[in-house]
């Protein structure tokens, strides 16, 4: 069955084909192909899943794809267990967010184009995953960033879902910038750019080599995950259609990143200068990730910026090598599930409320939207680690493996991850008080478009995939966890996970730590929001306040060190090149032509004219001469 696991890949594709060229007449049953591609390709991976053995890695060639010289690429699929996992979270959740887009774009005149661009979606996520080289990687990783320039910018009458389409791309580029550049040293050094190739010669570079090439992959994965510095573009990611937001920020794009330093660990094993800024990238990313959605009153930031934090618990655990490796991807798959369910339930509050998101004009929704606040409340609770569901499994063993670092390191990342836990708390339960409980805001208030509200729950199409997602939530970290049956099945492709010999804090003692400062998070926020919520922000607040409402200065900080200079540079080359080379262009043609025109004066046309000159020349010349012999 491997030799056909290109169908995977094919199916999806194929849908997105069809839909996009078809024309209008497919819009009937458009999203009814869509849903079916994916539908298949998941079922399909399922049985491959059920009938194959992967203790070792299999590379299913299809063709030569770069035949140049020295440069032989082959387009090729890797099949082991860290893909299939991939593909069973991007198909499954893929499935689901496919499914649940029939409800909610019911009423929207491109939903055959719209479901097209999902497929191209999945399909680039699954190339990403499944290719077997660099290169390969790179053709998915790219064909992703397309598809999410394409679905951000979805509403494209308005300008903010216009700018953040192109500041999603943009910054994306410069992700991708790195990730060419750590490929091209691949090959100069290497000779290739396939997996197999690369970490087995990866042992015999220079370190600094090394670290070049882990560096460069770790900015091209904080451009896709969203890590800092890269971070400000997926809130703005938000302007496209709910389901996007939930198939970006679950199963497919914010997840690349993590899965190239998994995929990579080869090479970040070999240097721990590599590891350690990547560890540091996600510690600093998951502080402001918290720290800003404690500040937003969208109920789609707040639940972007959890995404921001989550994915930097990912990215600290995958940076503490086989300390962490298997535990980040198990975040990552429950994170697929909660994470999901919130974003279909915080669709499922906007369906109802005339697609209206400030928590600030909700309120008492639980009594008019029951399911969607009993499964939200699930992905809730997985999120903040309530005991034994699916987050409390995953995110406090990287907590734990965090505070497992010798020295500094323990209390510095385990520190800061328990820290993320209490804030995560604290403002996932701000965003339930708000919109399901206290006083019913809506009744005295009007959406943004001047409409009156009508909450009401949403139809089966849309509620359906929210309680899968919600049994994934409660159910997914305790299969993962029990008797370490996930990290067994990555072993292959990741290595054994190593256990820290020593630890800052006692392991037996860091889940009563965590659910402690998870329970005080929790209790703050009861304390601050169970009373009536003013509808108008106060005039003053702290400078805190203040910047985490600005994203902590992180547009203005890229602003300032790369856009302005940007523009800067731009205008010295543009008056370098009109008054430097386009001036000393024009200047040489100026010159060559005023010569020229003054001495045309001297083509008269006339003989007596040339014969004066020529008597007046020879003049000179006998006069020279004579000069010269009598001198």
């Amino acid at each position: 069955m491997i030799a056909s696991s290109w169908l995977l890949v094919a199916l999806p594709a194929l849908g997105a084909l069809v839909l996009l060229v078809g024309g209008k007449r497919l819009n009937a049953i458009g999203h009814l192909i869509g849903c079916a591609t994916v539908a298949l390709s998941f079922v399909y991976g399922l049985v491959l899943f059920l009938a194959e053995t992967f203790a070792s890695a299999s590379d299913v060639k299809l063709f030569s794809w770069i035949p140049v010289a020295e440069l032989q690429v082959d387009f090729g699929l890797r099949i082991d267990s860290l893909s299939m996992t991939f593909v069973l979270l991007i198909t499954g959740v893929g499935m689901l967010i496919h499914f649940y887009s029939i409800g909610y774009m019911a009423d929207d005149d491109g939903r055959r184009r719209f479901f097209g661009y999902l497929n191209l979606f999945v399909a680039s996520m699954l190339v990403l995953v499944l290719g077997n080289s660099f290169v390969t990687l790179y053709l998915g990783w790219e064909g992703v960033g397309l598809a999410s320039y394409l679905l951000i910018g979805w509403y494209q009458g308005r300008p903010s879902a216009a700018t953040a389409a192109k500041k999603a791309f943009l910054m994306n580029r410069v992700g991708d910038v790195g990730l060419a550049l750590a490929i091209f040293l691949m090959f100069k050094y290497i000779g290739s750019t396939g997996y197999a190739e690369v970490f087995a010669g990866i042992g015999d570079l220079p370190p600094g080599v090394v670290t070049a090439i882990a560096i460069l992959l770790l900015l091209g994965a904080c451009g896709k995950s969203g890590q800092f510095p890269l971070q400000a573009w997926l809130p703005d990611a938000m302007e496209g259609p709910t389901p996007v937001s939930a198939l970006i920020h679950a199963a497919t794009m914010v997840t690349a990143g993590v899965y190239l330093v998994a995929r990579a660990n080869e090479i970040f094993n070999a240097t721990e200068s590599g590891r350690l800024v990547v560890t540091l990238v996600g510690v600093v990313t998951l502080l402001i990730g918290c720290i800003i959605g404690c500040a937003y009153d969208d109920i789609k930031k707040v639940l972007a910026y959890s995404t921001v934090s989550q994915i930097g618990y990912m990215m600290l655990a995958v940076g503490l090598g086989p300390f962490g490796y298997a535990l980040g991807i198990m975040h990552l798959l429950t994170h697929g599930f909660f994470k999901a369910g919130l974003f279909l339930g915080a669709g499922s509050v906007m369906h109802g409320m005339n697609d209206e998101v400030d928590m600030r004009k909700f309120g008492g929704l639980w009594r008019k939207m029951p399911i969607t606040f009993v499964t939200f409340g699930l992905g809730y609770l997985a999120l903040i680690g309530f005991p034994f569901l699916s987050g409390y499994f995953s995110k406090d063993a990287i907590i734990e493996a965090a505070f497992g670092q010798e020295g500094w390191k323990g209390w510095v990342f385990g520190g800061a991850a328990a820290l993320g836990a209490a804030l995560t708390a604290f403002y996932m339960t701000r965003l339930m008080l708000m919109t399901f409980f206290g006083k019913a805001r809506w009744k005295d208030l009007k959406s943004s478009d001047g409409r009156e509200f009508h909450p009401h729950e949403s139809p089966p199409v849309m509620t359906v995939p929210m309680i899968i997602l919600a049994v994934g939530s409660v159910a997914a970290g305790a299969l993962f966890a029990i008797g370490d049956s996930l990290v067994e099945w990555l072993t292959p492709s990741l290595g054994a996970l190593r256990e820290a010999e020593h630890t800052v804090v006692p392991h037996a003692a860091v889940p009563f730590i965590v659910v402690g400062l998870s329970a005080l998070g929790v209790l703050v926020a009861w304390l601050i929001f169970r009373r009536d919520i003013p509808v108008e922000r106060p005039e003053r607040v702290s400078f805190i306040t203040r910047a985490a409402r600005k994203d902590l200065y992180g547009n203005a900080l890229n602003e300032t060190l790369v856009a302005k200079p940007g523009v800067w540079l731009a205008r010295f080359a543009v008056y370098l090149d009109n008054r430097g080379v386009d001036g000393a262009v024009n200047g040489i043609a100026a010159a060559l032509g005023g010569g020229s025109g003054r001495l045309r004066r001297m083509q008269t046309g006339f003989v007596r004219s040339y014969a004066l000159s020529m008597l007046g020349g020879g003049f000179v010349v006998i006069a020279a001469l004579l000069l010269v012999r009598f001198s």
